[in-house]
């Protein structure tokens, strides 16, 4: 399953890239470069993410159901 993301970067102190994912907070990491910061906030979404299906999963109880959504946003 492949979800999209906005992912905002901006060149901060001493030239380093920030990337942050408004949909996520929490999802924030930096680069020295673009593709470093695009690996490391990759890297940041997957981890937080399957973070919260952890937690999620150790909360919920075992008559739970679980399905993915779809939810299409246009661009602006």
């Amino acid at each position: 399953m492949q979800r999209d993301y906005t992912v905002v970067y901006q060149v901060i102190e001493e030239g380093w890239i920030m990337a942050t994912v408004p949909e996520l907070p929490g999802a924030v990491t930096q680069g020295k470069t673009m593709p470093e910061a695009r690996a490391m906030v990759k890297e940041a979404v997957e981890l937080l993410l399957e973070s919260y299906r952890e937690q999620a999963a150790k909360e919920a109880p075992m008559t739970t159901v679980w399905e993915a959504l779809s939810i299409e946003i246009p661009s602006s």
